[in-house]
């Protein structure tokens, strides 16, 4: 146990020792030029700790390891449920059925492409090829973190994934306003966007809320209803989280039972945390709580999900990813490609049928 009486002391210090690196990673996305490509803290604090992993980490007392752990899986946990409080339903209502549809119908394919091609065309893992799929259909590293307890996928999985993420979720960011700027606006016919259509197709397939923001952010002179659509189509991704994970969990126990590691019984993996996500997600629809706290919670859990994030790193061993080869790089890069090709055309379709 994590704070039993022999290891306490221990998961204490590598709590306090991840908060440290966590801290920096938060000073550094406060840097200008870092904040303005829209790299988040998490990333940062996943870079950071892989750094640590592949130079220092023998320079520490193994004790710490429990804290290290206890940062990456139960912080982790509690994290997730309060990212609940960035998201109402009321902002899902407001994009209406279009936004909803393009979320859903992204989401769930982009999510069974990376899967299939990862495992079947690639051969990679399914740990790896699942975290890679949740990374680029929902909401970049957000969702990676919190699908990695459902799969109960090692660390440098997740590290994996969550580069992915990175490189896609950054060339996204650049390549979508001169796409913008050079084909979709002065188009017409097919090519041709609304800057609300835009928003929606932002919002809809792009990998990081903090990249979604910076896409409106770049174009010149783009109407507020770009931003808007952008960002809450994006939030309404967030919350798929949550339906997701419990889906998955059916289907990795409904396996589990088919290959006979279950017993013979199904036993049901519910993701809790999920579920709670959804229910601080309803709490927060009901506006009881003043916005000047709600920004400090999300604050306080920006930071904790960057001591999960630094916490993984931490056991990211650059030895572990022997034998992955290009797989990780091809799969993702097939989504991306569905992502922008495949999601402008649902965008132009959904959007002139709803």
């Amino acid at each position: 146990m994590a704070f039993s009486k022999e290891n306490r002391k221990g998961t204490i210090s590598g709590i306090i020792f991840v908060a440290i690196f966590a801290a920096a990673a938060t000073s550094i996305a406060q840097i200008a030029f870092v904040k303005s490509l829209g790299i988040s803290p998490l990333v940062i604090g996943i870079v950071l700790g892989i750094f640590y992993a592949n130079t220092l980490h023998n320079h520490i007392p193994s004790a710490w390891g429990t804290g290290i752990t206890f940062s990456g899986k139960k912080i982790l946990r509690f994290a997730i449920v309060f990212y609940g409080f960035r998201i109402t339903f009321q902002q899902i209502m407001d994009v209406g059925l279009s936004g909803f549809t393009v979320s859903l119908i992204m989401l769930s394919t982009t999510f069974l492409l990376g899967t299939y091609l990862g495992i079947k065309a690639f051969k990679m893992d399914k740990d790896t090829s699942m975290l890679t799929a949740a990374g680029a259909s929902v909401c970049g590293a957000a969702a990676v973190l919190a699908t990695e307890p459902v799969l109960k996928a090692e660390g440098y999985k997740t590290a994996v994934a969550v580069s992915m993420v990175v490189l896609f979720g950054t060339i996204s960011m650049f390549l979508y306003p001169v796409l913008y700027a050079s084909i979709i606006e002065p188009a017409t016919g097919f090519l041709h966007m609304t800057p609300e259509q835009f928003g929606i197709y932002t919002g809809g397939t792009i990998h990081e809320v903090a990249q979604v923001v910076a896409v409106p952010a770049s174009i010149p002179g783009a109407p507020e209803i770009m931003a808007n659509s952008a960002v809450i189509v994006k939030m309404t991704r967030v919350i798929m989280i949550a339906p997701m994970l419990i889906v998955l969990g059916i289907y990795l126990s409904m396996q589990a039972k088919k290959e006979g590691k279950s017993g013979g019984k199904l036993q049901l993996v519910i993701p809790w945390f999920a579920v709670y996500f959804i229910g601080m997600a309803g709490f927060n629809s009901l506006d009881l709580v003043p916005h000047t706290i709600v920004n400090t919670i999300n604050t306080i859990d920006t930071f904790l999900l960057t001591m999960a994030m630094t916490a993984l790193g931490m056991g990211t061993i650059f030895s572990k990813f022997k034998g992955l080869g290009l797989a990780p790089l091809y799969t993702a890069g097939a989504m991306f490609a569905w992502l922008v090709i495949g999601g402008f055309v649902v965008t132009k379709f959904v959007t002139a049928a709803l």
